[in-house]
C-alpha cells in the first residue's frame, strides 16, 4: 500500500497534544512534537487513489473492518478490543470515536506510536488501518558503583520493576532520580549513566545497566555574607539552621550541601531579619565557588533595609470584647520593634493547642464564623501602623454530634468524653480538649483522633464528627524462667476496655466481653518457694452519670523458707500476706476541670510463722502485722493528646497516705515491747509530690521535665520510723518482689536501689530532663528515642536531708509500646557519682524496662 496517497486522519494532532504530560515533559520538547505533527498534517493532505477516491472529509461512515500493523508481542483482536471500536458501528472520519480509540490504545501505555490510515472507501463503508510500534518491556536491571543490598533498594524505590515499558520518560526520570537521591546526601558530583540494550532471549524486551558514580561527598568549608550591617556573620551563619560549614566537634548537625535544605535557610535568613524589624530585608543573590580540596563555599549577598518599629495599634468591630481585654493578649505596645511573625501569632495563633491569640479567644466563646485580620495601615519613616479588624458575627451554636469508628467501644463511653454537647455554644479548646480525653482513654489511636467541622452558616449552627481509629486494648504477660534454683512462672491478663454487664451475654465474646471502658486485671506467679495472685478491677463512670471511678483490688502473695545450700523449701516456715483496697476518685472543676481527688483505704496483713522476717537489726519470726491506711491523692493532668507520647501540658500529684497514729492514744511503753507487738499496727505517714511537664520545641521534638519529692515520718519519736513503706532510690525503678510495701525510685545510671541505705531511705527527690523523639506513632507500635539527665538521692531522715547533694547522671533509651505487651524499653545511662560508701563513680549501666509509666 503506498502510504504517501493515503489520507492521515487529522485526529492524530488532537491525540497527541491531549496525551502530553506538562509536567514531565519540558517546554521544548512539547514544541518539537507540535511541530513533527503539522509536518505530519501538511504532508497528509494529498490527492486520494482510486480506492479513496470517495472519502469525504469529516462525512460519517460505517466501519467495515479494522487491520493492525506493527505487533510483536499482542495479538490483533487484543489491539481491536483496546480501541474500543466495532464493525458495523457509525463512525465521523475524523472524528470523536475514533479521537477516543486512539487514545484508548496510547492509554494502555503499551504503544510508542500510534497512526490510523484509511486503507479502503466502499461506498459509505471504511475500512482502517492501525499501525503502532509496541514499546519494550524491562527485562533485567543491573546498578553498579553501589553496594548489591543498596542497588536492590535503589530499584525498588525507583519502581523498576521487570515487565515495566520502557520509555523515554522513565530513562530520564530513573537517572535524575538516582542523581538527586545522592545529592541530597552531600555527593553533589554525582554521575549517572544509562542504558538499555535489547534482550535476544524474549521478544521486545531490553534489559537496562545503570552505573552510579557518587564520588565524594560535599562539604561546606566558609559562608560569608554581604551587606549585612545590623546582624554579624555569625548571627547570620545562625540563621541558616540545616546549611552549616565544617567545625571541629560539630556532631549532631553534618555540613553537607543539599540544595532543598540552603533554599529554606535562605528563607530563614529573611525571617530572622524581619524578627528583627527589617521588614523589607532579601536576599538579592548567592554563589558557590569550588575549593582544591573537594570543598565548597557559599557567598550570599543581602539587602538588609531599613529597621521598623510598630506605631499606632487599633482595633476595628469588635463589641464582645474592649480594647483593653484585646491589648493584654496581643502584648505589642507602640515602639516595639516590628515582628510580622509575632503579630500574625499574636492574631491569628501560633498552631499549638495552647496558643494565646486573639482569634483563638473569639473561636473559644462561640464565635465561629468570626474573622480577625492585621493590617498594615500606614507607614510613617520608620514606624508602621496597625489595625486590628475583627469580624465578630453571631455566636454558633453545635447542632448534631456524632462518632464513627469505635467499632468495639461503646458509644456512650466515647460520649461522655466529649465536650462539645449539642445546644452548648462553639469552642475551639472543647474540641482539643475532647480530643485529648479521647485519647486519655487508651481504646484508640491518639494520633489519629480527628474532628470534621461542618459549619452551617444559615443558621448559624455547626456539625461536629469525631473519627476514631479502634486499637488493641488488652495486654498479656506470659513468661517463665528458672532462677534461685526453682522454675518461675508468670501469667499476666490485663482488660482496659471490659464490660461487666456483658459477663453473660454470650454473643459479648469477642473473644471476651468488651466496650464499656472498665479495667480488670489478673496476675498469677508460682515458683517453688513462692506465689504471688492478684485481681483488680476499676469502673470509671460509677453510676454512668458522673466521671466518678470505683476501684477495687485484692492481692495474696505466699512465701516459704528457702534453703539455697541444700535447694529444699519448707513450707513450715512460711509468709503469708493478705491485702485488699477499695477507692473512690472524681474529677473536680475547681481550681479547674483537670483536677481530680482520689481516696482509698488500703489493709495488708503480714502473716509470719517461723519465717524470720528482718526489722532493722532485729528478727521477727512469729506474728500478725497489720497495715490499714488511708490514702489520698490530689492531682492535675492536662497532658496531650497522646498518652504515649505527649507534646503538651502537665501531670501533677500531691499524695498522702496515713495510719491512725496507735501511740499516741494506747499508752503503751515501746522501748520494752517485742517487734510482733510493737509493730502488731503500722503506723506513720507519708506525703510526696511529682510533677511532670511536655513542652514541644518543635512539631517532633519534646521536653519533658520532671520533679519529685516524698518523706516518711512518723508520730512518736519513740516508736520511730516504720521498716516498711521506704524510699529505694536508684536503677530502672521497676518494683522487685520485695513484701514491706517499699516504694522504688528510678535513677538510671546507679544499681537497682543502690543509692538508699540498706533498710530503705525516709526522704528522696528527684529532678529529671528527657528529650524525647518519636520515631513512629502507629497504632501497632509507638517508638521513640530520648536523652537524659537525672539527679536525684536518698536520705536517712529528714536532719540528713540536702536537696543539692544529688546523685547525677545522663544516658539515651529507647521506648517501644505495643497495646499487647504494653511498654518495653532500654536505657544506657551513665553515673557521674559513687555509690554511698564508695569512691569510684558508678560508670555505665544499662538498664532494660517493662511496664513502666511513660
Amino acid at each position: 500500500m503506498n502510504k504517501s496517497n493515503i489520507a492521515l486522519l487529522l485526529l492524530s494532532v488532537f491525540f497527541t497534544v491531549n496525551l502530553v504530560n506538562a509536567q514531565e515533559i519540558k517546554e521544548n520538547e512539547l514544541k518539537e512534537i507540535q511541530a513533527k505533527v503539522d509536518t505530519i498534517v501538511k504532508d497528509s493532505i494529498q490527492p486520494t487513489t482510486p480506492k479513496t477516491s470517495a472519502f469525504i472529509k469529516e462525512n460519517s461512515y460505517e466501519l467495515g473492518g479494522i487491520s493492525v500493523k506493527g505487533l510483536q508481542k499482542f495479538e490483533e483482536q487484543t489491539v481491536k478490543v483496546f480501541t474500543g471500536l466495532k464493525v458495523g458501528q457509525e463512525i465521523k472520519l475524523p472524528g470523536d470515536k475514533l479521537t477516543s480509540a486512539i487514545k484508548k490504545l496510547y492509554e494502555t501505555k503499551q504503544f510508542s506510536n500510534v497512526e490510523v490510515y484509511i486503507s479502503k472507501i466502499d461506498g459509505n463503508v471504511a475500512y482502517l488501518e492501525f499501525e503502532i510500534e509496541e514499546l519494550p518491556q524491562l527485562n533485567n536491571v543491573t546498578i553498579t558503583g553501589v553496594k548489591k543490598n543498596k542497588a536492590k533498594d535503589l530499584q525498588s524505590d525507583a519502581e523498576l520493576k521487570k515487565g515495566a515499558m520502557v520509555t523515554d520518560n522513565l530513562i530520564v526520570t530513573t537517572k535524575n532520580y538516582f542523581k538527586k537521591k545522592y545529592q541530597e546526601k552531600g555527593f553533589l558530583k554525582t554521575k549517572v549513566t544509562l542504558n538499555t540494550r535489547p534482550d535476544s532471549s524474549q521478544v521486545n524486551t531490553v534489559n537496562m545497566l545503570v552505573n552510579i558514580d557518587k564520588g565524594e561527598k560535599i562539604k561546606i568549608k566558609n559562608i560569608t555574607f554581604e551587606g549585612n550591617d545590623a546582624f554579624n556573620q555569625k548571627k547570620l551563619r545562625k540563621a541558616l539552621k540545616n546549611t552549616k560549614k565544617k567545625m571541629i566537634g560539630r556532631f549532631w548537625k553534618g555540613s553537607k550541601y543539599i540544595d532543598a535544605n540552603f533554599k529554606e535557610d535562605l528563607e530563614n535568613i529573611v525571617t530572622t531579619y524581619s524578627e528583627k524589624g527589617f521588614r523589607d530585608a532579601r536576599v538579592l543573590d548567592h554563589s558557590m565557588t569550588w575549593n582544591d580540596d573537594n570543598t565548597l563555599n557559599l557567598n550570599i549577598k543581602v539587602e538588609e533595609g531599613k529597621k521598623y518599629l510598630f506605631g499606632n495599634i487599633q482595633f476595628l468591630g469588635n463589641s464582645k470584647y474592649t480594647d483593653d481585654h484585646l491589648q493584654k493578649i496581643l502584648r505589642i505596645e507602640k515602639g516595639d520593634t516590628y515582628n510580622g511573625k509575632v503579630l500574625k501569632e499574636r492574631v491569628t495563633g501560633d498552631g499549638t493547642p495552647n496558643s494565646e491569640d486573639i482569634s483563638t479567644l473569639y473561636q473559644n466563646n462561640g464565635y465561629l464564623f468570626s474573622r480577625v485580620l492585621p493590617v498594615e495601615t500606614r507607614v510613617n519613616n520608620d514606624s508602621i501602623d496597625v489595625e486590628i479588624r475583627i469580624y465578630e458575627d453571631e455566636p454558633t451554636k453545635i447542632k448534631k454530634v456524632t462518632v464513627n469508628g469505635n467499632d468495639r467501644t461503646n458509644d456512650h463511653v466515647v460520649y461522655r468524653e466529649i465536650r462539645t454537647k449539642p445546644g452548648y455554644l462553639y469552642s475551639k479548646s472543647d474540641i482539643i480538649r475532647t480530643i485529648r480525653e479521647i485519647g486519655q482513654l487508651g481504646f484508640f489511636d491518639a494520633e489519629s483522633i480527628t474532628p470534621d467541622i461542618n459549619p452551617n452558616y444559615q443558621d448559624k449552627t455547626v456539625d461536629i464528627d469525631y473519627t476514631v481509629a479502634e486499637k488493641g486494648g488488652s495486654q498479656i504477660e506470659l513468661q517463665g524462667g528458672y532462677g534461685g534454683g526453682s522454675f518461675i512462672g508468670t501469667l499476666g491478663l490485663s482488660f482496659n476496655n471490659f464490660s461487666v454487664r456483658n459477663l453473660f451475654n454470650k454473643k459479648a465474646y469477642k473473644p471476651l466481653p468488651t466496650g464499656d471502658g472498665q479495667s480488670l486485671s489478673l496476675r498469677l506467679q508460682k515458683s517453688r518457694y513462692y506465689t504471688t495472685s492478684s485481681f483488680s478491677f476499676t469502673e470509671p463512670w460509677l453510676g454512668g452519670k458522673k466521671p466518678k471511678s470505683l476501684s477495687f483490688s485484692i492481692y495474696n502473695s505466699k512465701q516459704f523458707r528457702y534453703n539455697y545450700l541444700t535447694n529444699k523449701v519448707d513450707k513450715d516456715q512460711r509468709l503469708n500476706i493478705i491485702g485488699a483496697s477499695i477507692g473512690l476518685g472524681q474529677r473536680l472543676k475547681w481550681p479547674d476541670n483537670y483536677f481530680t481527688l482520689s481516696q482509698s483505704i488500703s489493709y495488708q496483713l503480714y502473716d509470719l510463722k517461723e519465717y524470720g522476717m528482718a526489722i532493722g537489726n532485729l528478727t521477727l519470726s512469729n506474728g500478725n502485722l497489720n497495715n490499714l491506711a488511708y490514702n489520698l491523692t490530689f492531682a492535675r493532668s492536662s497532658a496531650g493528646a497522646n498518652p504515649v507520647f505527649p507534646t503538651y501540658g502537665s501531670d501533677f500529684s500531691i499524695g498522702a497516705k496515713l495510719t491512725f497514729p496507735y501511740s499516741l492514744v494506747n499508752d503503751k511503753d515501746y522501748s520494752s515491747l517485742e517487734l510482733s507487738e510493737k509493730y502488731k499496727w503500722l503506723e506513720y505517714y507519708k506525703v510526696s509530690f511529682k510533677g511532670k511537664w511536655y513542652t514541644a520545641l518543635t512539631k517532633d521534638l519534646v521536653v519533658m521535665t520532671n520533679t519529685e519529692f516524698g518523706i516518711l515520718g512518723n508520730y512518736n519519736k519513740e516508736l520511730g520510723d516504720s521498716p516498711f513503706e521506704r524510699y529505694f532510690v536508684g536503677g530502672d525503678g521497676m518494683a522487685s518482689y520485695q513484701l514491706d510495701g517499699r516504694e522504688t525510685i528510678a535513677l538510671r545510671g546507679y544499681e537497682n536501689g543502690r543509692l538508699s541505705s540498706i533498710d530503705g531511705g525516709t526522704v528522696y527527690n528527684k529532678f529529671q530532663l528527657e528529650l524525647r523523639y518519636p520515631i513512629t506513632l502507629k497504632p501497632s507500635a509507638s517508638i521513640y528515642a530520648l536523652g537524659f539527665l537525672e539527679a536525684g538521692n536518698s536520705y536517712d531522715g529528714f536532719k540528713n536531708f540536702n536537696p543539692f547533694q544529688l546523685k547525677r547522671s545522663a544516658g539515651l533509651g529507647l521506648r517501644i509500646f505495643m497495646p499487647a505487651f504494653g511498654l518495653l524499653g532500654i536505657d544506657f545511662a551513665h553515673g557521674f557519682d559513687p555509690l554511698p560508701g564508695g569512691t569510684e563513680k558508678s560508670g555505665w549501666q544499662t538498664h532494660f524496662i517493662i511496664g513502666q509509666q511513660f
